[in-house]
């Protein structure tokens, strides 16, 4: 039985194929079409995953998209409703695209595939637990999934038990860890949905002097790790912005422009956000301890891409043990969806691998020694062929030592946004001009 699972229009757009219950091969689609967290339809991510697996899509089984539309559209409406008539403009923007292409998505995936076979649709949480558990090496989990939002889920508790993941608590936009961060992504003068990592990289500069600040305007948290956002403070639900004016007044002037001098202000901040996000982390992550009583860990969502946190959480000694999905954001939900239709809709069981299913993430495209000299030699680039790996890894590390920027090539390309020594960019970290 072979699976395609499939996430777009929104974010980081990216297709998966599972033979079997084994993932066989999954990439974004900017990897491909070099824009950024390209969230257009993954046509080049899928014809890769189709010719890694070596199939057609005639052969697909079914092809599972990673939420449900039509529950996404409802909150957009029951969202502009409930903050009628602001955000009019926001609605008149947000509507051709809906009413054109992501309400008719199951005609989309047929038309742009030439596919006759099933189209399933699964909710966004679901699909994010799915990823974080299936591949797991664990027979049994709590999961704990948090992003921005999915239909109206921004955060969940989830058991993974044999070949079932069944939720069991939810917390509801707009009250949104994901999209805390992202507003301070956006007031720090970062792009949202991309940046998150620079505000998590520029916290260790700050000392945390806004804590106070934001657990007294912005957020009201239980011990259970749920809040309330208090949104007269944010725009993100109706606006064109994240934050308000009462915002910029509540941390000392306006949003930093984008690509200006960063200050003190800016680290200040982002070490006070990530101060009040491992807080609420650490809650949430008790409290899925508290109600499932399970060994074990699985993270996903836009969330657990933050390694600072998650290190934080794995301290704590809450759980045993801890797996997080490598492409915790939307990418990894093609992953998720493709698990969530070969068990949930097929009911086909889980074999469980004791270390990595998930082969390291390494899912992507490789090429042979060949295929890349013909391409050095036809586009003309200079180059050294080394036949001695040791003199290879030696001119390497001068290079490095000398303050140069290497770009390190081999294998299969990495699904998710890290680099896991695959496609990566090396560096000498003890170089204080090496940014």
């Amino acid at each position: 039985m072979t699976i395609l699972g499939i996430s777009a229009f929104y974010h980081d757009a990216a297709a998966c194929i599972i033979r079997d219950g084994e993932i066989i091969a999954a990439a974004q689609e900017e990897r491909f079409s070099r824009k950024k967290h390209d969230e257009r339809f993954p046509h080049h991510a899928i014809q890769f995953c189709l010719q890694r697996s070596e199939c057609s899509i005639d052969e697909i089984d079914a092809v599972v998209f990673y939420d449900k539309p039509f529950l996404k559209f409802n909150r957009l409406l029951e969202t502009y409703i409930s903050y009628a008539p602001k955000g009019f403009r926001s609605f008149i923007m947000a509507m051709p695209v809906w009413l054109k292409e992501k309400l008719w998505l199951s005609d989309v995936i047929a038309d742009e595939l030439k596919y006759k076979g099933k189209v399933l649709f699964t909710e966004h949480h679901e699909s994010h637990a799915a990823s974080a558990f299936f591949p797991s090496p664990f027979e049994r989990a709590a999961i704990v999934t948090v992003d921005g939002v999915g239909e109206y889920a921004t955060t969940s508790i989830a058991v993974g038990e044999k070949n079932t993941v069944r939720v069991i608590e939810e917390q509801h936009f707009p009250h949104s860890l994901g999209l805390l961060y992202s507003a301070f992504t956006y007031f720090t003068g970062f792009k949202v949905n991309s940046g998150e990592y620079k505000v998590m990289g520029l916290a260790p500069y700050g000392e945390p002097k806004y804590v106070k600040t934001i657990t007294d305007h912005l957020v009201d948290l239980r011990d259970d790790g749920s809040f309330t956002m208090n949104m007269d403070y944010f725009n993100y639900a109706v606006g064109l912005t994240m934050t308000n004016d009462k915002f910029a007044a509540l941390f000392d002037g306006p949003a930093r422009k984008p690509e200006s001098p960063l200050t003190q202000r800016e680290m200040d901040i982002a070490a006070s956000l990530q101060n009040v996000t491992e807080e609420i982390l650490i809650r949430i992550v008790r409290h899925a301890k508290a109600i499932t009583g399970e060994k074990n860990l699985c993270l996903a969502g836009g969330v657990a891409l933050n390694c600072v946190a998650n290190g934080k959480i794995l301290r704590e000694g809450i759980f045993d043990s801890l797996w997080i999905q490598p492409a915790a954001g939307d990418a990894g939900g093609a992953l998720g969806a493709a698990m969530i239709g070969y068990h949930h809709y097929f009911k086909r069981d889980r074999v469980v691998v004791s270390k990595d299913s998930q082969k390291g993430s390494y899912l992507g495209t490789s090429y042979s020694d060949d295929e890349i000299a013909t391409f050095l030699a036809k586009e003309k680039i200079p180059h050294i062929r080394y036949d001695d790996t040791q003199l290879l890894c030696d001119d390497v590390a001068t290079m490095i030592a000398n303050e140069n920027v290497v770009g390190w090539f081999q294998g299969r390309m990495e699904f998710g946004p890290r680099a896991l020594g695959n496609r990566s960019i090396l560096g000498d970290a003890r170089s204080s001009e090496m940014q």
